[in-house]
C-alpha cells in the first residue's frame, strides 16, 4: 500500500468514526457502501455535526416508525459484522425508546436475535399483543437453542465426570468393582508370560455412592441488571434437568421468589415465566431454598446475584453460614454471563469470601468447570480479576 493509500484510509476511517461535518476536518466524502453505513451509523448516533459520543447532540433518525426501524435494522446487518450489530440494536432500544417497536412483528423479524434482545423482549412480554407473541417466542427459542447447543455437551461431560469420580472408590467390593476401569488402571502391570493384568489397585463404585442422587439449587437474581444471567441460567438448568444423574431446581426472585422447577422441560417457558426487574430479596429467596434441601450433604446452591440485597442484610450471610455448616455446596456467582462482573455489593462479597464462597462472576463457558468442582467439593476455578 503506498502512502498515498495509506492517508486516504486514514481520512476515510476517521471520517466513519467523527460523522462528517466541519468539525471532523478531514475533508474527506463518502460514496458508494461508505455513504450508506455513514448513514446508518448517522440515525443511530447522530447527524453531520454530532460527535458519535456526543449523546446530547444526537439526532432519533430511526423515528418512530416501526418499517423505518425495520429497513434500518436490515441495512446494519448488510453492513456490518454480526457483534457489531448486536451493539448497535442494543444502543438503538437504549438511546432512541425502540423498545415500543419490538412489540411489532415486522421489527421482531429483523432484528439480529441476542441474549440482551431476549432480556428485552422478556422485559416486555407482558405488554406483547397476541399478534407479536408468538414472534418473540420464536426469536427468544432461536436464541436459546443456540446457547444449548455451545453448552449443553460441555456441561453433560463435565457434571457426568464430577459424579462419576466423586462416586468412585479404590477399595470396592467385588460386587461392586469397575472391571474397564480396572483393567485400564493396571495395564502397565500386563505380564505376557501369564497372558494377565495384576490389578494392583482396583476401581468401583460403591453401593452407597450410586445410590445418591446430587441435588442442584440455582437462585437467580431477576432484577433488571442480571436479565443475561437469567437467560443463561434458563438454558443451564434445562440442560441439568435433563440429567437423571441429578436433580435441579431453578429459582427466580427479585422481592417475591418463583420456583420455575416445573418449567425446565423447556426453558423458553421458563424464561417466559420470570418477571425481570424489581427490587431484590436475597435473604427471603435463600430461606425458600434452605426449606426445600432434603439432603445437605449432597446438595449444591449456586447464587447468581450481584449481592445488592433490598432484604434483611445480615440475615442473607447468616443463612449462608447456616447452609455451609449443614454440608451444603456453595457458590455466588455475580454474573453468569459474557460481559464480565457488574456493579455489585463488595461488603457483602467480602463477607461470603470469609464463610468459603468467594464471589465471583463466571462465564457461561466455565461454568460447567464451576459445576463440577462443587459437585466434587474441591477447590472452584476462579478466573483472575479483570484488568
Amino acid at each position: 500500500m503506498t502512502d498515498t493509500t495509506a492517508g486516504a484510509e486514514r481520512l476515510r476511517r476517521w471520517r466513519m468514526v467523527l460523522g462528517g461535518g466541519e468539525a471532523d476536518g478531514t475533508g474527506w466524502v463518502p460514496g458508494g457502501r461508505d455513504a450508506a453505513m455513514d448513514g446508518a451509523l448517522a440515525a443511530l448516533y447522530g447527524g453531520p455535526g454530532a460527535g458519535r459520543g456526543d449523546r446530547a447532540e444526537r439526532s432519533a433518525g430511526l423515528g418512530g416508525s416501526a418499517p423505518h426501524a425495520a429497513r434500518w435494522l436490515g441495512d446494519i446487518r448488510t453492513y456490518f459484522p454480526t457483534t457489531v450489530v448486536q451493539v448497535m440494536q442494543r444502543d438503538a432500544i437504549e438511546r432512541l425508546g425502540l423498545s415500543a417497536l419490538l412489540l411489532e412483528p415486522e421489527m421482531l423479524e429483523a432484528v439480529e436475535p441476542d441474549v440482551h434482545l431476549v432480556a428485552t423482549l422478556l422485559s416486555l412480554h407482558k405488554a406483547m399483543p397476541d399478534t407479536t407473541r408468538e414472534t418473540a417466542r420464536a426469536v427468544v427459542r432461536r436464541v436459546v437453542g443456540r446457547l444449548e447447543e455451545r453448552l449443553a455437551a460441555r456441561t453433560d461431560a463435565a457434571v457426568r465426570g464430577a459424579l462419576d469420580r466423586s462416586a468412585r472408590t479404590s477399595r470396592p467390593r467385588h460386587a461392586d468393582i469397575d472391571w474397564n476401569r480396572t483393567i485400564r488402571a493396571n495395564l502397565k502391570n500386563y505380564l505376557p508370560e501369564h497372558r494377565t493384568v495384576v490389578p494392583e489397585r482396583l476401581v468401583g463404585y460403591g453401593r452407597a455412592a450410586r445410590s445418591v442422587r446430587k441435588e442442584i439449587v440455582l437462585c437467580v437474581d431477576q432484577s433488571g441488571s442480571m436479565a443475561p444471567s437469567v437467560v443463561h441460567a434458563c438454558v443451564f438448568g434445562a440442560v441439568l434437568a435433563s440429567m437423571r444423574a441429578v436433580a435441579t431446581r431453578l429459582v427466580v426472585f427479585d422481592t417475591a421468589v418463583v420456583d420455575l422447577t416445573e418449567q425446565l422441560d423447556d426453558p423458553v417457558d421458563a424464561l417466559f415465566a420470570a418477571q425481570l426487574g424489581g427490587g431484590t430479596d436475597i435473604n427471603r429467596a435463600l430461606a425458600y431454598c434452605q426449606s426445600r434441601i432434603t439432603r445437605p450433604a449432597d446438595t449444591v446452591v449456586v447464587l447468581i446475584s450481584d449481592l445488592h440485597e433490598g432484604g434483611i442484610r445480615d440475615g442473607m450471610i447468616r443463612r449462608v453460614a447456616a447452609m455451609k455448616a449443614a454440608g451444603v455446596e456453595f457458590v455466588a456467582l455475580l454474573a453468569l454471563s459474557d460481559e464480565g462482573a457488574p456493579a455489585y455489593d463488595h461488603a457483602h462479597a467480602a463477607a461470603l469470601a470469609a464463610l468459603g464462597a468467594p464471589a465471583f462472576a463466571c462465564t457461561p463457558d466455565l461454568f460447567p468447570e464451576v459445576m463440577a468442582a462443587a459437585l466434587e467439593k474441591r477447590p472452584l476455578p476462579i478466573p483472575p480479576p479483570s484488568t
